[in-house]
């Protein structure tokens, strides 16, 4: 048997090692940044510590902080890190589980502490300490039971919970005196961590996110190979925090969330309701010009509507529980499929009716932990830019593609032009025949790769009754928000039995796509509040010009350049409270309001007006003819 290896390397060469080689090994034989900033290792398609040997011939690839699954391991080292410093000011700490996370990573703790803001100092300062021991980071393997005895002995409660569901093989971490069950992988040492590090925040988060279960501590950090990033980081964190889009409702008065209504369920004011109305009105008649129809369906049905399609097997915690009526048990829909299915089978189809397209503004209700609740974007009652595609085999392809393309512009439409896709593929727990799930997934695939969009595989991440398109938006600040999804669908058409007679004049089963574009109204329009924060662009804005007359004696002027720009279809104010002009152009400027209109004596004399755009300042005096191309044009530009 041969003690030497071959390697394979991104780049196509091939080199023989010793068997048992690590990455360390291979690295120390590396000349350049890539030694200096490796965080772990790919072995043939497999994430591992550096330190870990290589027994066999391999492909493999050097994994950075530039990459996610590089900044997976520095996080998650850097979650041991905090975990260690906790465990050694509070010895009492027992732990639950320290996950990466996007921008960081966090512990679930059980102390009988209350850790505050106050601590943190304390935390990095010790974590400091135990960097500079450069304490290794050893990985071992233990049978079950040798698992269950050693944190038993530790008397890690929540550990032996997680221990309960495994097999032997259960990996565990050391650095120094600190021992965490972990899948890993990590880096070498608590060196390589660095010291750019930041604890963020603290909240209570339910054991496995049950609320039947022991409320733990949730500590929430960041941390960055180098010093300026980490500064970056926290700077975006900074503008997060203004954006808000809770903090931004308040203060434009756009919606609230009210303890007497009801956690998660939303209360559009004026102003934010006329922002949705706009939303869903330029929604429509895109639809209308992409071949779709408007439906409308009730937001409760029959609870065997829910057994037929197989939510109350496979969906049923996230649904709220049956109401009885009349003997007869009824329930709140959390989805729109079944009734579009139903529209759909109230007559005989054709292939020649195929593709039909049917799309509904539709609000669905689901039951959500008060836990996960959040603003806007994790909420118990929504509506959806729902849509059903029934398409024959023939179509499938195309009308993938079709939708992705709209998709894609709707997205642009609303200021987004940075996106992260994903191919979600058939999870564990499924319905229907693996053959269909591999057709529906090549379908997705073959629109990706035709539309030239660049894509990950998301294994496992399909829904239960078919394969998936996510597409995650890119803010402002850079952050990602999962919005869109197109879902290809062999099962329910063929739980409905539906069916359309085909060229042979035999019945046929059609392929049924579900597609929602911004995913739910409320989480976009929360979503798009922090993008622009709360400065919409001039299309969607609320108010779109507020005028300011300069005195009362200009009161009558503008009130009738009020009645002018609104039979224009402007949304227009006119402020007419007893203050100073510089007061109200604050009060515009801090209530988002793109133009103001100052009028004053000149301007009543001349029937002019004096421009004032958000951002940029005085724009000097124009027609009001002149005015309105202007705002007519950037309106129409969805500028």
């Amino acid at each position: 048997m041969s003690d030497m290896i071959k390697i394979k390397f991104p780049d196509g060469s091939v080199k023989e090692f010793p068997k048992g080689v690590s990455g360390l090994n291979i690295l120390n034989e590396i000349d350049g940044r890539l030694k200096k900033e490796a965080t772990g290792i790919k072995v043939n398609g497999d994430v591992k510590s550096l330190p870990e040997p290589i027994l066999n011939n391999a492909e493999i690839k050097f994994l950075t902080f530039d990459e996610e699954e590089g900044r997976d391991v520095f996080w998650h080292s850097s979650a041991h890190l905090m975990a260690h410093a906790v465990k050694r000011l509070f010895p009492e700490t027992k732990f639950g589980i320290g996950p990466p996370i996007e921008d960081g990573f966090y512990y679930d703790i059980d102390l009988d502490h209350a850790i505050t803001p106050e601590d943190f100092e304390k935390i990095e300062a010790e974590m400091k300490r135990i960097v500079d021991e450069d304490l290794p980071i050893r990985r071992k393997e233990l049978k079950k039971e040798e698992a269950v005895e050693l944190f038993r002995k530790k008397d890690e409660d929540l550990k032996l919970d997680l221990i309960d569901e495994l097999e032997d093989g259960i990996s565990i971490y050391s650095q120094g005196d600190f021992i965490d069950l972990c899948r890993g992988p990590h880096l070498p040492s608590t060196g390589k961590i660095g010291k750019n590090f930041k604890l963020l925040s603290v909240a209570g988060a339910y054991w496995r996110g049950d609320e039947h279960n022991k409320m733990l501590q949730r500590l929430y950090a960041t941390a960055y190979p180098r010093r300026k990033m980490l500064e970056e980081h926290l700077h975006r964190l900074e503008e997060a925090k203004k954006r808000d889009h809770r903090k931004l409702g308040r203060e434009l008065d756009l919606f609230s969330i009210q303890e007497q209504i009801g956690n998660g369920l939303i209360l559009w004011h004026p102003k934010g309701a006329r922002i949705r109305r706009i939303m869903e009105e330029f929604t429509i008649q895109e639809h209308y010009k992409n071949g779709y129809e408007l439906i409308y369906t009730p937001h409760i049905a029959k609870l065997h509507l829910w057994e037929t399609s197989g939510h109350t097997g496979f969906y049923q915690e996230n649904m709220f529980s049956p109401m009885d009526v009349e003997e007869v048990d009824y329930q709140l829909k959390p989805m729109n499929c079944p009734f579009h299915i139903m529209i759909y089978k109230n007559q005989i189809r054709s292939y020649r009716d195929l593709p039909i397209r049917l799309f509904e503004l539709g609000t669905v209700y689901r039951y959500e932990r008060s836990g996960v609740l959040h603003g806007l974007m994790r909420v118990r009652g929504f509506t959806q830019d729902d849509a059903h595609i029934f398409c024959t085999p023939k179509n499938l392809n195309e009308e993938i593609s079709r939708v992705l393309n709209f998709t894609l512009y709707i997205l642009r439409t609303f200021g987004f032009s940075e996106y992260e896709i994903f191919l979600s593929t058939r999870p564990e727990k499924f319905v229907g025949q693996v053959e269909n799930w591999d057709k529906a997934t090549e379908a997705l695939k073959y629109a990706l790769e035709k539309s030239g969009l660049q894509y990950k595989v998301d294994p496992g991440e399909g829904v239960f009754y078919g394969p998936k398109i996510d597409i995650k938006i890119r803010d402002s600040l850079g952050r990602s928000w999962q919005c869109s999804t197109i879902q290809v669908d062999f099962n329910l058409p063929e739980r409905f039995t539906i069916e359309f007679i085909g060229e042979d004049g035999n019945p046929h089963q059609p392929i049924m796509i579900h597609r929602a574009l911004m995913g739910s109204v409320e989480r976009f329009f929360g979503v798009l509040i922090e993008h622009y924060a709360g400065a919409f662009p001039i299309w969607l804005a609320p108010v779109q010009a507020e005028i300011i007359p300069i005195a009362e004696r200009h009161h009558d002027y503008a009130r009738q350049l009020k009645d002018r720009l609104l039979k224009s279809e402007l949304r227009v104010e006119a402020d007419l409270r007893n203050e100073k002009v510089g007061y109200k152009i604050r009060e515009a400027e801090l209530n988002k309001i793109p133009y103001m209109i100052i009028v004053g004596d000149q301007e009543v004399e001349k029937e002019e007006i004096s421009v004032r755009q958000k951002g940029k300042g005085d724009l000097g005096k124009m027609k009001i003819a002149q005015f309105l191309s202007r705002i007519e044009k950037e309106i129409s530009d969805k500028e």
